[in-house]
């Protein structure tokens, strides 16, 4: 059966030196459940360790990636979020590998700590439970453990291959009852599909611990805030994906400074519209000595959701840890939902997300 709250397992079979990194801040006083779990209330992404065409990867870029990895235990974030399809071609689940590398080349009992959510893709050639159980074990050899912590559907097929949905969520219920996991949840899923996979699991005696979707300032829409309000009647945790936008809640973009790359194209649409929202952003910041991006993870903190901003630099890592450890107050938080209300731009909602 399921592993429980077993700290994970982590081999043990390579211990290089490990890099030093300052301590900016413990933010232990902050723990959030999570099934079977105790996290840091703030995790940070991987999606950009192994994607070159968004985020301009280049394995020349890993040992400051090491170090943002040590960085983040060592200031008490012991959740870290992947995805079997984070790097594609030769860097072919990349983000796991150096997340298992990262994992085993630490020193310290914090490792002990650690805390890896991935997720499987839908891919089209996995069409039975057993098909998604030998890819959890794929993703369990890339992350040199013996346990993941949750494991996560990359998205639902209910809009355009329902036939392939059972085989996902029974996929999950054998990752769950083999011991693989320690807890699943899903990703990409809006009410509806929720609702229905919270069921099917339960009846299987399988509980639904997370749901991880987009959720920002930016991505405040019907479904986001009925799927939010769904997980809180039902005890699941709420996993915030792009808590910045993209980096457009960063406050260092405008119509004349934009980022390279496909990125450019949306934030082209939607920078120009976010005026009253970063406006306000940027005098809460002040008011608080805080920074633009550390208020705007706060805010989904403080909506009780858990964010996994993106980080791929050593700077933006310290700036995303100094997001958590205090909180904005009742009135900060109408001021912003009233700026981001206010704001005709909105982010595009994410084509996999189902009903």
């Amino acid at each position: 059966m399921n592993g429980g709250s077993t700290p994970m397992a982590v081999s043990m079979s390579r211990t290089p030196p490990m890099i030093k990194i300052p301590r900016v801040f413990w933010p232990w006083q902050q723990k959030v459940k999570l099934g079977p779990m105790t996290l840091s209330p703030m995790g940070f992404g991987t999606w950009a360790w192994g994607n070159q065409l968004l985020w301009g990867y280049q394995e020349s870029m890993d040992s400051e990636l090491q170090q943002i990895f040590n960085l983040a235990v060592d200031n008490g974030i012991n959740l870290f979020d992947t995805a079997d399809s984070y790097g594609t071609g030769k860097l072919n689940g990349q983000s796991e590998k150096l997340l298992g590398r990262f994992i085993s080349e630490f020193e310290g009992e914090a490792r002990n700590n650690i805390v890896i959510a991935t997720k499987f893709a839908a891919y089209p050639w996995r069409l039975t439970p057993n098909q998604f159980v030998n890819a959890c074990k794929s993703s369990l050899g890339r992350l040199q453990i013996e346990q993941i912590g949750i494991a996560q559907l990359h998205w639902s097929t209910a809009n355009y291959a329902p036939l392939q949905e059972r085989a996902l969520w029974d996929g999950l219920v054998a990752m769950y009852d083999k011991g693989l996991v320690q807890a699943v949840g899903v990703s990409n899923y809006g009410p509806k599909q929720l609702l229905k996979i919270h069921d099917y699991l339960k009846e299987r005696g399988v509980p639904l611990s997370s749901a991880q979707v987009q959720f920002s300032l930016l991505s405040m829409g019907e479904d986001q805030m009925e799927i939010k309000s769904i997980c809180d009647s039902l005890g699941i945790r709420v996993i915030a994906y792009s808590p910045l936008g993209l980096g457009m809640l960063t406050g260092k973009y405008t119509p004349a400074n934009l980022p390279r790359g496909p990125r450019s194209f949306l934030f082209r649409q939607i920078i120009p519209g976010l005026e009253p929202l970063l406006v306000t952003l940027k005098e809460i910041a002040r008011k608080r000595g805080k920074t633009i991006p550390q208020v705007a993870i706060n805010w989904c903190i403080c909506k009780g959701t858990i964010p996994i901003p993106g980080v791929k630099s050593v700077k933006q890592a310290e700036e995303n840890l100094g997001a958590v450890g205090w909180k904005l107050r009742p009135s900060e938080l109408d001021e912003l939902e009233n700026a981001a209300r206010d704001s005709p731009a909105k982010m595009i909602q994410n084509v996999f997300q189902t009903s």
